[in-house]
């Protein structure tokens, strides 16, 4: 079993006092790894090597062209890494293999690095202009600094790629926090970004327990949190960076609807919506929990999302026909079904789940789940289950459509079903969601930006507009010219 350390600095380092934490595979509970413990001390010593390497120069002042390059070398590693990166991916999440980790989230990780490296070489940085007589106004934009990033256990290596290839497109030194369950990934990408000739300090990795991530956060030398995580835990992290005035990219929970009218395909509908709630076994931010039917097509749309839900093959991670795998532990599945059993209790019904599949008291699995009869008002419909849970409820009118689903905290992800496009593009101007599809659920793109409003958090992944996140104005004005 492989025992990884702290990655500070461009080497591994053993955290001050040895403690460290055995990673489990979920599908069969077995150990697959030792991982260290970081201290408040460490954590320490990586931001002073990470602010040390930004005011250095070693990244932060060298041309956009060389830091594209070196990227877009960590980019190719990477790519001829990716059937290691992506076994253990699936080891310490229980991700099907051949499906999602080698066959969806690392290779399309690594178009997202590709992408930011492009964009290295152009984050629109400089402009000039006369706006004032006798003067000239140069606006740089400059990398914010040393960046504290904290990425989530759904999607280790995926959300890694997210926070650390913007930053360091911008130009600024790094200090990623993979969750304490899930950070294998993340630890041999620090080594590969060694090989890739991104400088020592730039991009470190501590591992850990959430005080090593608190000490992140109120560390004074960090000028900036990024957080993908719960809404709770972002609003935490809000409090502690607001003593300090950090700028703060939270990406954070998601109740995705589905608004589904009359002249919707329902069989493309039903095996999208079947793919978008059991993708990663639900435990995705995007992912399709609420369906709001038109009342015309309540029954035939249950009825075929019943029968998908039956018929998804789950099991061992590394089968080829698997399409999910287990929740990530055995605390994750007591939450989940907790949702499903108080839903129950409150009058909800359960169509098709909703318990352990037979032959799987191994691992932590949970049977493909649909619930109608919930009242719009219940945790089960309002709050993030993270799991493969669906509600579905009817609506009489557009109107109706909207209001119920604006009517939750979040604002992450949505979907609209029709062909009318005139009704899809009325409809999405008025949802409260950071993306809306249209016929389809959960695809994104490296050029799309991703993020949310509402209690979903603000900022973006993907995109040119997550380089903006990481870099700062500054005005110089020249006078006598």
């Amino acid at each position: 079993m492989k025992e990884y350390k702290l990655w500070i600095d461009g080497e591994w380092k053993t955290p001050k006092h040895g403690k460290t934490r055995i990673i489990e595979n979920p599908a069969d509970e077995s150990q697959v790894a030792i991982v260290s413990e970081a201290t408040q001390e460490d954590v320490g010593h990586a931001v002073e090597v990470a602010n040390k390497a930004f005011y250095d120069g070693r990244w932060s002042s060298i041309t956009p062209g060389e830091r594209s390059n070196i990227l877009w070398k960590f980019a190719e590693l990477l790519d001829a890494h990716k059937e290691e990166l992506a076994k253990a991916e699936s080891l310490n999440t229980g991700k099907p293999y051949k499906t999602l980790s080698l066959g969806g989230d690392i290779p399309f990780s690594i178009d997202n690095l590709r992408f930011f490296a492009s964009a290295a070489r152009d984050t629109h940085g400089s402009r000039t202009g006369e706006f004032a007589s006798g003067y000239t106004s140069l606006f740089r934009r400059e990398p914010v600094g040393v960046v504290g990033q904290i990425a989530p256990w759904n999607y280790p290596f995926l959300m890694a790629i997210w926070k650390i290839g913007p930053a360091l497109a911008a130009g600024c030194s790094v200090i990623l926090k993979p969750a304490p369950t899930t950070p294998l990934t993340a630890l041999m990408m620090a080594e590969i970004s060694k090989e890739a000739g991104i400088p020592d300090g730039v991009f470190n990795v501590v591992t850990g327990s959430n005080d090593a991530g608190q000490a992140l956060v109120e560390h004074p030398l960090v000028r900036m949190i990024s957080l993908t995580g719960s809404t709770e835990t972002g609003k935490k992290i809000m409090e502690i960076a607001s003593r300090s005035l950090k700028r703060v990219h939270l990406e954070l929970g998601g109740k995705a609807p589905l608004l589904v009218f009359e002249d919707a395909d329902i069989d493309i509908l039903a095996a999208k919506a079947t793919f978008g709630t059991i993708c990663n076994t639900g435990q995705d931010c995007t992912a399709a929990t609420r369906l709001y039917v038109h009342k015309s097509k309540l029954n035939a749309v249950t009825e075929a999302l019943v029968e998908g839900m039956k018929k998804v093959v789950y099991g061992n991670p590394f089968e080829d026909a698997t399409e999910m795998g287990p929740l990530i532990s055995k605390i994750h599945k007591e939450r989940v079904s907790g949702f499903v059993e108080r839903a129950i209790k409150s009058g909800a019904k359960v169509l098709t789940g909703g318990d352990t599949p037979k032959g799987f008291e191994k691992g932590y699995y949970y049977s493909p789940t649909v619930i109608v009869a919930a009242d719009q008002k219940s945790e089960v419909v309002q709050n993030e289950i993270f799991g493969p849970v669906i509600t579905i409820l009817p609506f009489d009118s557009v109107e109706d459509a909207i209001s119920l689903a604006n009517d939750v905290n979040y604002g992450l992800a949505s979907s609209i079903w029709t062909k009318d496009i005139g009704l899809a593009m009325k409809v999405s101007r008025k949802l409260e969601f950071g993306t809306v599809w249209i016929n389809d659920h959960l695809p994104l793109a490296s050029e799309a930006p991703h993020g949310g409003f509402k209690q979903s958090g603000f900022g973006k992944d993907l995109s040119i507009e997550a380089v903006s996140d990481y870099l700062v104005t500054k005005h110089v004005m020249i006078g006598g010219v």
